[in-house]
Order: structure tokens, then C-alpha cells, then sequence
């Protein structure tokens, strides 16, 4: 591309350039360890610092793979730099980030692939959290919301949107009960100074209304999917949800979703009136996050300290369980097995060495390569059709869909009070 600024020797030598000074490559620094995720264009692994041994993430792009989209690469580094900046401010150089957003920290690039090293965290994802937790209220969701809006809010601030908010892009920092929580995935982020937002973008059921319906947009979209998660943070399932793409967009368009009983009969007003503010289709009456942090259900007293976990946790299993075996593990997951391996090494690792099997002649040399290829290919060949759509494709294609289903694209109704 090169993605991280061009070298122009001006008129140095061929000799002169060859001795340049070769930037060092990620092997230099760290070692790649486990894989923790994979993406349409990317992976996520465990890497590990040579200098002191220090565990990092880094998401491996494959510049192949992603061959005519490298302004949204560029743009990606872009935005996460500018979260993770050291500036002068007087005789100081102060770090402009949030600890709320994942930082990117280094970045490599070779023949073949970029890489980002970024900041690791391991706590799991947000849903995962509250079904494992043994109580959960309306005061632990707002707080959980105060932490994204706070980060948001300062996102806003520095001019970014990040475009995609999700459950599935805030994940806790550690393992800890009282850990906090980070916001990440910043691929289809956008500084809103760099042109007009128009592109459809998002992903289907947290996309705000003026996206599908094909408007300019801009901060209040990230408030749209922020009412959204909340939502779902307080009954376990999603404001809108229909097997037709069509009729999915149509809601959204309409603002149409409901406090349905008995889901919402132990939940406090206060916080149907916050979600009501945030997940309201008038872009000019839609909170921004400044003013969903004055809210009395995000600043004051107003969240109940009812237990509402049983609920929650149930239709949250019910309406996002994911097909485990068929995930990349979760950095948590990796690093608690290696922890394990570590402290059982001694002992484990002696007798399963000691085995005739491994140490022996028991292993037959018969060829079974027919019938496992046959296996492997059958339960570990990835279905596209299976994967999560890119979210902008997505959109591109149901829009048409959403607005030709209802007239209700160009007269947009607020959603119930």
C-alpha cells in the first residue's frame, strides 16, 4: 500500500536506500502465539513481548483478502490513533485516551499483512457476564451503560462515530467481578471532519433509522444503538426482531417496539423513559450521550436494585447463545488454559509423555487420511452462508427491502410514550 507512510528518499542512491534503516519487523519484538478470534479479513492472536514477556492482542490482516478496501484499514488506524496518542501539553506528554476504548499500540506491516498491536483484554463478552453472574439489576445495567456512554461521549468529542455499537464490541477489561468495561472493533468508525456520513453502515437490529433510510447522519446514531443495548441489557432480548429482513427494517424505520409484560413489569419507569430518549427516531429530540448522563436513571438513584437476573439471563440464552465449538476461543479462555497447562505440567505432562502411544511403537502407521480429511472437511469447513454478513453489505442490500415494504420510510412515526 504501504498503509503507515511512504518513504520518499528523494534522489538517495540505490545503494543509499538498501541501507536505510529496515524497520523492525513483529517477529523482532514479540512471539505469535495463540489464535483468539477471526474476522472476514483478519485474525486475532496472543502475542507475546520479548522485552518483558507481556501479553498483547493483535489483529493480522491479510492484505490479500482485503484488496480494494485498504482506505477502511487506513481509516481504522486512523481512528484508533487517535485514541492512543501521546501529546505535548506543556512541559508533560499526557496519553489522549479513554479507559473505557481498547488502544492500539504498535503497528507492523510486511509483503503480506498489517498488524495492530493492541491492548489485551480478557474478560469475556458482555452477555456471557451477566448469565454467569449470580444477581443482576437495573443498577448494575445502568452502570454498565454509564461506562459506554461516558466512552462514547468522549469518542464524540475527538470527532469520531464509531458506526457499529454492539454487544458483541464491548468486552470486560479483565476476569475480575468489578472489572471494567472496554469498547472495541473500531473498523467501520468514521472522523466525522473527514466528509459527510452516508454510507450504510451498522449492524441490523442496533442500526439507528436515519442509516436505512438513506439520510446524512452522525453522532446520534451511536446514541440509537446505545437505547438498543440498553434495552436488551434490562430484558434479555432484542426492541425489534422479525424472521424478514424486510419487516426488520420497517420497525426500525417506525421506531416500533414495545415494553412488553411481563419482561418490563419489575422495571423501573425512569428507565423506560432513558430508552425511550435514546431509541427515539427524531434525530433532534434523540438524547445525546452528555444528556443521557444527566439522566436520573444513569446519575442518580433511580435504578432499581431488584434482582432481575433469572429473567434476563434467561432470554438472553435463549436469544444470543452462541454455538460454542464452533468459535475461536476467547483470549479469556486461551489464557486460563495455558494457566492450567502451566500449573499441571509437572505432573500431567510426565505421564501423558510416559504413555506407549507417544513414547511407544502403539501408534499404527495404517493411512486414515481418507476418512478424516473426509471429517475434517465436513465439521470445520467454514459455511459462508453461516457467517455474520459484513454489516455494510447488509444494509446495502435490505435497504431497498425496508423502504419499498412501508411507506413509513418517508413518514416516520416516534415511537410510543
Amino acid at each position: 500500500m504501504p498503509l503507515f507512510g511512504k518513504k520518499d528518499f528523494g534522489r538517495k542512491s540505490k545503494k543509499d536506500v538498501k541501507e536505510a534503516e529496515k524497520p523492525p519487523s513483529i517477529e523482532d519484538k514479540f512471539n505469535i502465539k495463540d489464535l483468539l478470534g477471526t474476522g472476514a479479513f483478519s485474525e486475532v492472536r496472543l502475542i507475546e513481548s520479548k522485552e518483558n514477556g507481556q501479553m498483547f492482542a493483535c489483529k493480522i490482516i491479510d492484505k490479500k483478502a482485503l484488496k480494494g478496501k485498504e482506505d477502511s484499514l487506513e481509516n481504522e488506524i486512523r481512528v484508533l490513533k487517535r485514541f492512543s496518542e501521546a501529546k505535548a501539553e506543556g512541559a508533560e506528554k499526557k496519553m489522549f485516551s479513554h479507559p473505557n476504548i481498547v488502544q492500539l499500540l504498535d503497528t507492523f506491516e510486511d509483503k503480506s499483512k498489517v498488524y495492530l498491536v493492541m491492548e489485551l483484554v480478557t474478560g469475556g463478552e458482555l452477555f456471557d457476564r451477566i448469565v454467569e453472574k449470580g444477581s443482576y439489576t437495573e443498577k448494575d445495567a445502568s452502570v454498565l451503560i454509564r461506562q459506554v456512554l461516558e466512552a462514547v461521549d468522549y469518542m464524540h468529542c475527538q470527532g469520531v462515530v464509531h458506526r457499529d455499537l454492539k454487544p458483541e464490541n464491548l468486552l470486560y477489561y479483565s476476569a475480575d467481578e468489578e472489572s471494567k468495561i472496554m469498547i472495541s472493533d473500531f473498523g467501520l468508525s468514521k472522523i466525522e471532519d473527514s466528509g459527510i456520513m452516508a454510507t450504510a453502515c451498522g449492524t441490523p437490529g442496533y442500526v439507528a433509522p436515519e442509516v436505512l433510510a438513506q439520510k446524512p447522519y452522525g453522532k446520534a446514531v451511536d446514541v440509537w444503538s446505545i437505547g438498543v443495548i440498553s434495552y436488551i441489557l434490562l430484558c434479555g432480548y432484542p426492541p425489534f426482531y422479525d424472521e424478514s429482513d424486510a419487516n426488520l427494517f420497517a420497525q426500525i424505520l417506525k421506531g416500533d417496539f414495545e415494553f412488553d409484560s411481563p419482561y418490563w413489569d419489575d422495571i423501573s419507569e425512569s428507565a423506560k423513559d432513558f430508552i425511550r430518549h435514546l431509541m427515539c427516531v427524531d434525530v433532534d429530540k434523540r438524547f445525546t450521550c452528555k444528556q443521557a448522563l444527566a439522566h436520573p436513571w444513569i446519575s442518580g438513584n433511580e435504578a432499581s436494585n431488584k434482582n432481575i437476573h433469572g429473567t434476563v439471563s434467561e432470554q438472553l440464552k435463549k436469544n444470543f447463545a452462541k454455538s460454542r465449538w464452533k468459535q475461536a476461543y476467547h483470549a479469556t479462555t486461551v489464557i486460563r488454559q495455558m494457566q492450567k497447562m502451566a500449573l499441571n505440567s509437572s505432573s500431567s505432562s510426565r505421564h501423558a509423555l510416559a504413555h506407549p502411544w507417544i513414547s511407544g511403537n502403539e501408534a499404527s502407521n495404517k493411512n486414515i487420511h481418507g476418512t478424516v480429511s473426509e471429517q475434517l472437511k465436513k465439521n470445520f469447513a467454514k459455511s459462508r452462508w453461516k457467517q455474520a454478513y459484513h454489516a455494510t453489505t447488509v444494509i446495502r442490500q435490505m435497504q431497498k427491502m425496508a423502504l419499498n415494504s412501508s411507506s413509513s420510510s418517508r413518514h416516520v412515526n416516534q415511537p410510543k410514550q
